[in-house]
């Protein structure tokens, strides 16, 4: 079986948005705020699975640089100063695949805690 590999990507910094085209075939359209708040950084994801932070604020986050790190993952800065963590190919993949799922979680959890946020 071949690794899923990323074959293009490309920014959209005026709609906030990474385009980005894999291997499979497959091609998705991530927004910022989406890849910001779902950053695999410990920061963000918490350490070894503990402590996983709700990230929000981040309706208007765009990115400033995306560093490719070897053949497998691309570091992205996002103009808020958060620059940790490696979206490696099957995690951009998952994001992209699981859109409508992981971005419905990040609303409930934000209504959970009491935070509003428009559904944009």
């Amino acid at each position: 079986m071949t690794a899923l590999r990323v074959t293009q990507m490309t920014l959209h910094q005026q709609s906030r948005s990474l385009e980005v085209g894999f291997s499979d075939g497959s091609r998705y359209q991530l927004p910022c705020e989406y890849l910001r708040v779902y950053s695999p950084s410990a920061e963000v994801r918490g350490h070894f699975g503990v402590g996983a932070k709700l990230v929000t604020g981040k309706q208007g986050v765009n990115i400033t640089e995306i560093r490719p790190v070897g053949q497998y993952a691309v570091k992205i800065v996002f103009d808020d100063g958060h620059d940790s963590g490696l979206f490696d190919w099957d995690y951009l993949h998952k994001l992209g695949k699981q859109y409508g799922v992981l971005w419905t979680q990040y609303l409930d959890r934000c209504r959970e805690a009491g935070i509003a946020r428009s559904s944009a």
